[in-house]
C-alpha cells in the first residue's frame, strides 16, 4: 500500500496537475485574497517538515478541487506515524537489579527523562510561526502603498513578538523559520526609521535584522539587508560605501529580484561619485538580473523590487550621470516607472516610488530648459498630502528648489514660482506634525 501521508497526498495532487509548488502557493493566495504562502511552504508540506494547520487545509482542498476530509485523514496518517516513529526509538528499559549502580543508572535516567520533557516544553507550534509569517506578509505588501504611521505600531508589536518567542523554546526548523521573520521585521523597521529619517535607529534595526539572518542562514534576508545598509549609506553621504554594500550583497546566491535591487543600488551610488563606467555597467547587470530572474520573491512588496522600481532607480541612476543622452534616458525611464505603477493594483502603487519617480522627470526637463515640463511632473508631488512624504523625497524636493535658484533660472517668474512651493512642501513634509515624533526602536 502507497503511503497514505498528508505530504505523499499533496505531490499527487500537485503533479497530477502539472503544477509547480508556487503554482500551488498562487492559488491558495488568490483564494485567500493575500500572499499568505509561497512555493517553500507548499514544499515544507510536501516533506511534512511542517504539517498544513485546519485553515490551511481548507484553501488546499479548494485548489485540489477534494473534499478536505480527504487531507484530514492524510494528516491524521501523518501524525500517526510519526508517533510510531517517536515509540520505536524508546528502548524499554530492562528491570533495575537491586544494586547501587543499577539505582544510579536509574537516576540518570531519569534526568534524562526530565530532559525530555523540558525540550517538549515549545512557546511556538507551526501555526503560530505560519500566522506570524502570513502578517509579515502582509504588512510587508501593504507598506510600500499605505501611510507610513497606519503600520509601524503593527510592525513593531509583531517584532517585539518574534524576539520573545525566539527568548523562548520551540522546534529547531520553527526556530529558523522565526529568525527569519524577525530579520524580516527588523528590516521593516529599518525602514521605518529609514523614512522618517533616523538613520542611525535605522542602521541598529538592520544590524539586528543581519544577525537574525545569519542564524537563519538565509541567504536572501542577508543580500536584502546589505541592500537596506546600503540605502542608510546612501541618504547619509556615503556613497562609495553604499557602493561597496550593494557589491557585498551581490555575492550571495539568493532568488527572487535582489540581484536587480543591488545592481541598481550599485549604480546610483557609482553615478553621484563620478564614476560614469561603474554606473553603466551596474546598470547593464540590473537590467541582465531582471530578465533572467532565478525564482520567486518569497515575500512581495518593500522585500520585492518589481520592474517599475527598477526604472524608477535607473531614471535617478542616469540623472547622476549627466549628459543630454542620460537625461533622455531618464526621463523615459521615469515615465516608464509611472506607466507601470499606474497599472498595478492599488496596494502595489508604491507612492515613494511615484513621487520619485516624478521629481526625476521634473528634473529632467528642467536639465532640458523645459519649465512647462518641470511644473507639470511636480504637480502630482505638490498636490499630494506632505504627511506620505519620506525624508529622501524632501530631500530630492529641497534640492531640486535649490537648482531652481540657480543664476540661468533667476529671471524667470515661473522659476521663482516652483521654488517657493517646493520650499513650501518640504517644510510642511518635514515638520513635526507631519509624522509622529515617536519612531519604533
Amino acid at each position: 500500500m502507497g503511503d497514505t501521508g498528508i505530504g505523499a497526498l499533496l505531490i499527487r495532487l500537485r503533479t497530477g496537475r502539472g503544477w509547480t509548488q508556487q503554482r500551488v502557493a498562487d492559488e491558495c493566495n488568490a483564494l485567500e485574497g493575500r500572499a499568505a504562502k509561497t512555493g517553500k511552504e507548499i514544499g515544507r508540506y510536501e516533506r511534512e517538515a511542517r504539517i498544513p494547520v485546519p485553515y490551511t487545509r481548507r484553501y488546499l482542498a479548494q485548489v485540489f478541487g477534494v473534499d478536505i476530509g480527504v487531507l484530514d485523514r492524510a494528516v491524521a496518517a501523518s501524525k500517526g506515524r510519526q508517533g510510531k516513529d517517536k515509540a520505536a526509538e524508546t528502548v524499554p528499559a530492562r528491570p533495575a537489579a537491586p544494586s547501587r549502580s543499577g539505582a544510579m543508572s536509574a537516576a540518570d535516567a531519569a534526568m534524562s527523562a526530565d530532559f525530555a520533557r523540558f525540550i517538549a516544553q515549545r512557546n511556538a507550534d507551526e501555526f503560530v510561526v505560519e500566522q506570524l509569517e502570513a502578517d509579515v506578509a502582509r504588512l510587508a505588501r501593504a507598506y510600500v502603498s499605505h501611510p507610513l504611521m497606519e503600520l509601524y505600531i503593527e510592525i513593531k508589536r509583531l517584532r517585539d513578538g518574534a524576539f520573545e518567542l525566539l527568548r523562548g523554546r520551540q522546534h529547531p526548523r520553527q526556530t529558523a523559520d522565526l529568525y527569519v521573520a524577525a530579520s524580516r521585521l527588523c528590516g521593516l523597521s529599518a525602514h521605518v526609521c529609514l523614512d522618517l529619517g533616523d538613520y542611525d535607529s535605522a542602521a541598529t534595526h538592520a544590524r539586528t535584522a543581519r544577525a537574525c539572518a545569519e542564524a537563519a542562514g538565509h541567504e536572501g534576508m542577508l543580500a536584502w539587508v546589505r541592500a537596506v545598509e546600503s540605502l542608510i549609506a546612501y541618504w547619509t553621504g556615503r556613497y562609495e560605501q553604499a557602493a561597496r554594500l550593494a557589491q557585498a550583497g551581490r555575492h550571495h546566491r539568493a532568488p527572487g529580484s535582489i540581484g536587480a535591487r543591488l545592481a541598481s543600488l550599485e549604480a546610483r551610488a557609482l553615478a553621484i561619485v563620478g564614476d560614469r563606467v561603474g554606473a553603466v555597467a551596474a546598470l547593464a547587470d540590473a537590467e541582465r538580473s531582471r530578465v533572467a530572474m532565478p525564482g520567486h520573491d518569497e515575500v512581495p512588496g518593500i522585500f520585492a523590487f518589481p520592474a517599475a522600481k527598477q526604472f524608477a532607480y535607473a531614471g535617478t541612476s542616469h540623472l547622476a550621470v549627466g549628459g543630454r543622452e542620460h537625461v533622455q534616458q531618464a526621463i523615459v525611464s521615469a515615465d516608464s516607472a509611472i506607466r507601470l505603477y499606474r497599472s498595478a493594483e492599488d496596494d502595489d502603487q508604491s507612492v515613494g516610488d511615484l513621487f520619485a519617480a516624478h521629481v526625476d522627470l521634473a528634473r529632467g526637463h528642467l536639465l532640458l530648459g523645459d519649465l512647462d515640463g518641470t511644473e507639470a511632473m511636480l504637480g502630482f508631488v505638490l498636490d499630494s498630502p506632505p504627511e506620505r512624504m519620506s525624508a529622501s523625497i524632501v530631500r530630492r524636493l529641497t534640492a531640486l528648489g535649490r537648482e531652481l535658484g540657480e543664476p540661468q533660472y533667476g529671471g524667470a517668474a515661473q522659476a521663482a514660482r516652483l521654488r517657493d512651493r517646493l520650499q513650501h512642501t518640504a517644510v510642511l513634509a518635514a515638520s513635526p506634525a507631519a509624522h509622529s515624533p515617536e519612531l519604533p526602536t
